[in-house]
């Protein structure tokens, strides 16, 4: 990328307007043209920059512009907003001089944007760090937030700010931001109930609309379609290149980074969709007895939607629009209002809700951004507002008049302060000053403004003159105070002096401006100004429960009435400026002019007539010609010196000595008349721009010259360079040619030797092989004639040992024959007194022995129900095949019992116990043999049912079962929960888990039960205890053998007595209460079913009747 390294360098037109020449009105807007249409939108006048909206992207505002400009001197590169947003930030943070920046500029000229890149380039140039990163945020991210409650679309921009704004950007001694402070001037609040044609209402109201979901429309009860609101224009509704729904996304996230709270900003959405439902409001005419029209409300559903939105009563706001009350001393008049005054009180509210909760946004902006530290801070101030307006004919009115007003206070400072900085800066250098002809805009000032005979005062004056108040009656004043003013005219005024001026209409007056004559229409100054907001609407409002309309609408207080009237637009406007001017006074200035290429908001044109306009009413000639009227340019002595040394010859290439000397020599050398140039302390002062562009023509030539030099000596030690490259390489190549071929003889050589090594090494290889292989084949030769030599003598040896052994066995065979035929003569005498009995005992040992292996083999299993048992083989065994049999099953059961487990040992203790109780007593036992005891059929610490149970029962449950009860009124069982412990067993209602009875084992008797199949059993109980009073209890259960059982095994256990009396009968005597009954069991038919059935008889008889057996 091109650096350009002074204002002055590869200039196109002139950076600088102070240097055009000729100077005049045609020129300086074609130097505006050559610029612009080489994308240079910034120029100079001075210290002051020109900006040129280009309606476009320019790659000049990324992060290597930022550095590129960062530390700079503002003279040192080419104009750029970049230069002025440094030197003001350097001037601050260095100088410790507080500074403003004045931006201005007429509607679409670029104002809004120029700001931001003031910020953001003050932004990235400062400090670093977590908390200044914050403040430098939230800065940035209050302008989406005002963007969009303070700017709209209009004929002329896309995005115009409707009110001005100043910011204090407060810094701290390194030049780090701390915090902020925003003022805001007179916002376009009658843009709220209408809008011209082609514009828009505030952007706030389309991007909710747009942006917002369908949760928070419904709850704000707003509809998507824009025609259904009377407040929003129709056809400029969507904006090409504007994304309501994502800027409204911005403006959330924007409001959360400054500091909003997620119920402050659903309070202000709240607000702007009680300003949409206030526009649908519409009213009808009602007569009345006196004859008078009186307002209502037509449709009161949106009147009804709004309330609830603010939480007022509908029947206080509808009364406010349908009456006015006028308070006078101690009187009260109420008065009806007729459908044009309802619609002006509609609006009226419509406008002060929306411009307050405006106030109230930047109020809250400020507490989010303000410095916390309380020491004192460099300040440097951003304005940004309206610009000289001047519209069609008939067009400009209240509003255009205060703007054009502060724009005439801001030329008067502007002119002050640049004519105190020149006068400053001469007497600084030691200059003589020179007294400088311009023309005083504030004659203009003081007809506005003055406090006696200014046209502000008149017209609060005439506001809050009693009687009959209207446009005309301010204009007939205007006329009779200000008809002799040099710079105001009208019909009247121009009639008095016998002059006809047909371009004035009779209800317009016009100013003449120091930016040109301006025609005002004076239609609505009055109402303008008064901005009158009934009083019953303002008590409506504080009555609502809405947090934020008691902040916003404090006079509605009714124990604050305030008689007083409150003050006009024009007076709080004129306080606001004068204010303004008095902080604007205290800081140095900086100034960029904005101005708008053409009235399409396209790129590539320019409007000479529409730029010319500008140019006029933003007073840039007259700046130029200020800056112009001593010195058109100065220069520190260093860059001058280093920028024009090359045109002496004493000061070329180096100059020795101070720089004033080196530029007092250099001027002289150049023959530069006296009466152009003068000396200051540090700076060079040229009077005339032709001086310095002679110096600057010279200079071209000169480094024309130079470059020439340059080139000359550059190509010379170039062309010696590659000579003496060629040879050094000449030289490196021979010598690596050189080793390549010696390298490549030497290889050559070294194979040769190895192939004559490598046939020297076969030759005498082959030959020791030829040794080895000889010697090898006489040492095999002397090995075999050794074993063959070998093997013969051991043969022979083999043959002598045999023949030997033979020798021997026939000797010892003949001995064994011997010996046995003596011993068999000696033996013949004794076998027939001994030989029976040893062959008995010979035969009855091997029968026992094959018994005994026998039995190894057919052994039976290790199960101890395992009956078979081999089949005893002779009858004299019988005695020992019985005792092994039983020995072998008193073993087998004792490894069987030794597997056992304690749980597993009482199980079988309990049946063991159950077998003893009722084997070949009760029918019903065979089939519970094979049925394991469980015990806790209900799993009762598991089942959350019977929580309140287990909590009831404190001791460990052994049994517990579901069981029936019988009644010995009807034979009938109701079912209970039996659980048994070791100290009790327990009846409970099984439903509820209630215990119904708890018996102590000790109290328990006997128990009952039939020789049969049946469940039936009857628990006895001793008379006298307290729990005999009800009786005995006959139960029915499917498992009555393991009842029973553990029933007797834990009594036992429990009282440490003899066993309980078990009767197992089919008839016995149960004890209910004071009688007794007969529990008689008889064995039924197949009528009777599967299931044992109790039948009352009578009194004292309960029948039981069994199905029979299978």
């Amino acid at each position: 990328m091109e650096v350009k390294t002074s204002l002055l360098d590869n200039m196109i037109g002139v950076g600088d307007m102070v240097l055009l020449e000729p100077l005049n009105e045609d020129s300086f807007i074609e130097n505006l043209r050559k610029r612009f249409d080489h994308n240079e939108i910034y120029t100079y006048i001075g210290s002051v920059v020109i900006s040129m909206n280009p309606y476009r992207s320019l790659p000049i505002f990324t992060p290597e512009k930022v550095e590129e400009y960062r530390n700079r001197n503002f003279y040192e590169l080419s104009p750029h907003i970049y230069a002025l947003a440094d030197e003001a930030y350097r001037s601050l943070r260095d100088q410790d001089k507080d500074q403003c920046i004045l931006i201005t500029g007429e509607s679409g000229a670029g104002k809004t944007e120029a700001s931001k890149l003031v910020m953001s380039y003050v932004a990235a140039v400062c400090g670093r760090g977590q908390e200044v990163n914050k403040v430098k945020e939230q800065l940035l991210q209050s302008n989406p937030v005002l963007e969009a409650f303070g700017n709209a679309k209009t004929v002329r921009n896309d995005n115009s700010s409707r009110f001005g704004k100043y910011m204090d950007i407060e810094f701290d001694f390194k030049g780090d931001p701390l915090g902020g402070v925003i003022s805001n001037y007179l916002l376009e609040k009658s843009r709220v109930c209408k809008q011209p044609r082609g514009e828009r209402n505030f952007h706030i109201f389309y991007q909710l609309l747009s942006g917002a979901s369908g949760d928070t429309l419904t709850k704000l009860k707003l509809d998507r379609d824009f025609s259904k609101y009377n407040y929003l224009s129709l056809d400029s509704a969507t904006v090409n290149g504007l994304d309501d729904a994502a800027s409204f996304r911005t403006v959330r996230n924007a409001m959360q980074i400054v500091g909003f709270m997620e119920d402050e900003v659903q309070l202000v959405l709240e607000l702007v969709a009680a300003v949409l439902k206030l526009g649908n409001i519409e009213f009808k005419p009602e007569s009345r007895v006196n004859g008078f029209d009186e307002s209502r409300v037509k449709d009161k559903n949106d009147l009804k939607e709004m309330c609830e939105l603010l939480g007022i009563e509908q029947s206080v706001l509808e009364r406010a629009f349908s009456y006015r009350t006028v308070e006078a001393k101690m009187e009260k008049v109420s008065t009806t209002l007729n459908v044009a005054q309802a619609y002006y009180a509609r609006d009226a509210l419509a406008k002060n809700l929306y411009s307050r909760l405006f106030s109230w946004l930047v109020t809250r902006i400020n507490e989010s951004i303000k410095a916390q530290a309380k020491t004192r801070h460099k300040v440097m101030g951003v304005l940004d507002i309206y610009g000289f307006e001047i519209f069609e004919v008939r067009d400009n009115s209240f509003e255009q008049f205060i703007i054009n007003y502060c724009n005439e206070k801001l030329q008067q400072i502007f002119i002050e302060l640049t004519l105190r900085e020149e006068q400053e800066e001469y007497v600084r250098e030691g200059i003589e000053w020179t007294n400088i002809e311009y023309f005083n805009n504030a004659i203009i000032c003081d007809l506005i403004e003055n406090n006696q005979n200014g046209i502000l005062a008149m017209l609060d004056e005439e506001c809050l003159r009693p009687g009959t108040v209207t446009d005309d009656t301010f204009l007939d004043k205007l006329n009779t105070i200000c008809a002799e003013h040099q710079h105001f005219e009208s019909r009247l005024s121009k009639n008095s002096k016998f002059l006809t001026d047909h371009s004035l209409p009779h209800s317009c007056f016009r100013i003449q401006h120091y930016a040109g004559k301006v025609l005002y229409r004076v239609e609505g100054f009055v109402d303008k100004n008064n901005d009158l907001l009934y009083r019953d609407l303002s008590q409506a409002m504080y009555k609502a429960t809405h947090s934020l309309m008691r902040q916003l609408f404090p006079e509605g207080n009714p124990a604050k009435v305030n008689l007083k009237r409150p003050p006009t637009a024009g007076f709080q406007f004129k306080a606001s400026v004068g204010g303004l001017m008095r902080n604007l006074q205290t800081k140095n200035p900086n100034y960029i002019r904005c101005i708008k290429p053409n009235d399409k908001k396209a790129a590539h044109i320019f409007t000479d007539s529409l730029v010319c306009h500008q140019v006029r009413y933003l007073g840039l000639m007259e700046n130029v010609r200020v800056r112009r009227a001593g010195y058109a340019f100065r220069q520190p002595y260093e860059p001058c010196l280093e920028r024009y040394k090359m045109l002496c010859k004493q000061t070329w290439p180096h100059w020795r000595g101070p720089a004033r000397d080196g530029v007092e020599v250099l001027l002289t050398d150049c023959s530069v008349p006296a009466e152009e140039f003068a000396y200051g302390r540090s700076k060079i002062f040229i009077r005339n721009p032709r001086t310095l562009f002679t110096l600057e023509e010279r200079r071209r030539a000169c480094l024309e010259d130079l470059a020439t030099l340059i080139q000359k000596i550059y190509r010379g030690w170039k062309c010696r360079t590659h000579f003496l490259l060629l040879k050094k390489s000449q030289v490196v190549v021979a010598a690596w040619y050189r080793r390549y071929a010696q390298q490549k003889k030497y290889v050559k050589i070294k194979s040769a030797t190895l192939v004559m090594q490598s046939f020297t090494r076969g030759w005498k290889a082959r030959k020791i092989l030829r040794q080895l292989k000889y010697e090898k084949r006489c040492k095999e030769a002397v090995t075999t004639i050794a074993a063959y030599w070998h093997g013969t003598q051991a043969r022979r040896e083999l043959r002598c040992l045999k023949e030997e052994a033979r020798r021997k066995h026939a000797v010892a065979v003949i001995w064994a024959y011997w010996r046995g035929l003596q011993v068999r003569r000696e033996y013949r005498k004794f076998f027939r007194a001994n030989a029976g009995k040893k062959i008995y005992c010979f035969i009855i040992q091997r029968i026992m022995q094959k018994y005994f292996l026998g039995l190894k083999t057919t052994v039976p299993s290790m199960s101890p129900i395992d009956n078979t048992w081999s089949a005893q083989p002779y009858s004299f065994l019988e005695g020992a095949h019985t005792e092994l049999r039983r020995i072998f099953h008193l073993w087998r059961c004792k490894k069987h019992r030794g597997q056992f487990t304690e749980e597993k040992k009482a199980v079988y203790e309990e049946k063991l116990e159950a077998s003893e109780i009722f084997k070949n007593k009760k029918a019903l036992y065979p089939s519970s043999v094979s049925q394991p005891f469980k015990g806790d059929y209900l799993e009762i610490h598991k089942n959350p049912k019977y929580q309140k149970l287990n909590s009831a029962v404190e001791e460990k449950v052994l049994l517990a079962d579901v069981v029936n009860k019988i009644n010995r009124a009807n034979g009938k069982g109701s079912p209970r929960l039996f659980l048994l412990t070791k100290n009790n067993f327990v009846l409970a209602d099984q439903k509820t888990g209630q215990v119904k009875a708890s018996v102590p084992l000790p109290d328990l008797t006997s128990v009952s039960v039939s020789t049969q199949s049946d469940g039936f059993f009857a628990l006895k109980l001793k008379e006298g205890s307290a729990s005999a009073a009800k009786g005995d209890f006959l139960l029915n259960s499917e498992h009555l053998i393991e009842i029973i059982t553990k029933l007797h095994r834990t009594w036992t256990t429990a009282a440490d007595k003899d066993q309980i009396n078990i009767d197992i009968s089919d008839e016995f005597l149960v004890q209910f209460k004071q009688d007794k009954v007969c529990v008689k069991f008889i064995q039924g038919g197949p009528k009777n079913g599967t299931s044992a059935a109790c039948k009352r008889k009578n009194n004292r008889l309960l029948e039981v009747s069994v199905p029979s057996s299978p």
